[in-house]
This record gives C-alpha cells, sequence and structure tokens, in this order.
C-alpha cells in the first residue's frame, strides 16, 4: 500500500501546526488591550494544546512508516499558512486564528479524511476526525469573541 500522499498531507499539516504554535506564542508574547489577560492565557492554552496534537500526527506519520518533518525550514516550504509579521491588534489576532483554522478545517475534510479512508486506515481518519472537533471548538469560541466586538 502507498501511503505517501497520506504521508504528505500529515506532513503539510504537521507543518501548518508549527507555524500555528509560533504564531501562538508571538500572539500571548505580544497581545495587548483590554483583553490583555484572558488572551495571553488563551494563547498559552492553545499553543500547549497544539504542542500535544503536533505530537500525535508526527507518532501517526511514523506509524504509517513515513518520516515526519522535524526542521523549521521544512515546516516552512511545506505549510500553507503564513506567519504571522505584525505586532497586530487583538481582533486581527483573532481574525487570523479564525481564517488559519477555518483553512486547516478544509484541508482536513477535502485532502486528509478523503486520503485515509481510501486506504482504509481508520486510526488516520480518527486523528484527523478529532483535529478538527478541537479546531471547530477553538473556531467557536474565537467567533464567540469577535462578536461582541
Amino acid at each position: 500500500m502507498d501511503n505517501q500522499k497520506l504521508i504528505n498531507f500529515l506532513n503539510q499539516l504537521l507543518s501548518n501546526y508549527f507555524v500555528i504554535y509560533v504564531k501562538l506564542h508571538r500572539y500571548h508574547w505580544f497581545v495587548q488591550g483590554k483583553h490583555f489577560y484572558q488572551l495571553h492565557k488563551l494563547f498559552e492554552e492553545m499553543y500547549n494544546q497544539k504542542a500535544e496534537e503536533a505530537d500525535e500526527i508526527a507518532e501517526r506519520i511514523l506509524m504509517i512508516d513515513g518520516k515526519p518533518l522535524a526542521t523549521m525550514v521544512k515546516y516552512i516550504k511545506e505549510t500553507t499558512l503564513e506567519e504571522a509579521t505584525a505586532d497586530d491588534k487583538e481582533e486581527e489576532m483573532i481574525r487570523q486564528l479564525i481564517s488559519d483554522y477555518k483553512q486547516i478545517v478544509e484541508e482536513i475534510k477535502k485532502t486528509g479524511v478523503p486520503e485515509a479512508s481510501e486506504r482504509n486506515d481508520e486510526p488516520t481518519v480518527d486523528l484527523l476526525n478529532s483535529l478538527q472537533s478541537k479546531l471547530e471548538k477553538d473556531l467557536w469560541m474565537l467567533h464567540a469573541y469577535i462578536a461582541y466586538e
């Protein structure tokens, strides 16, 4: 069974998780404004969650006989997201995360799950569904934050 397409997708997903991880660290450090305390704490919780999930993705790549990417140069090359480049305002940070999370969810739904399903790789489908669910919960919370701005 040829897993290379699935391994490539999972490495792209892993790359996106590392970009999000760094972005969340940046936002955690640079957030300012009336919601500083809440967002500072939220971004820390989110980057810790993304670190755990990145580990799960990398381990799954290994389980299906792939090699997870493990350098920043490769993550930047393979990501479909943009790095944070400015010291954004609270609302800009939240909107960027919403955009990034939506993009990852769509990639999981349109590419990852179908690719894993085609190979009858139920553990990978389960992992991707779990990641999607967590991202959708984060999206719900981020949308709720924006609703009050």
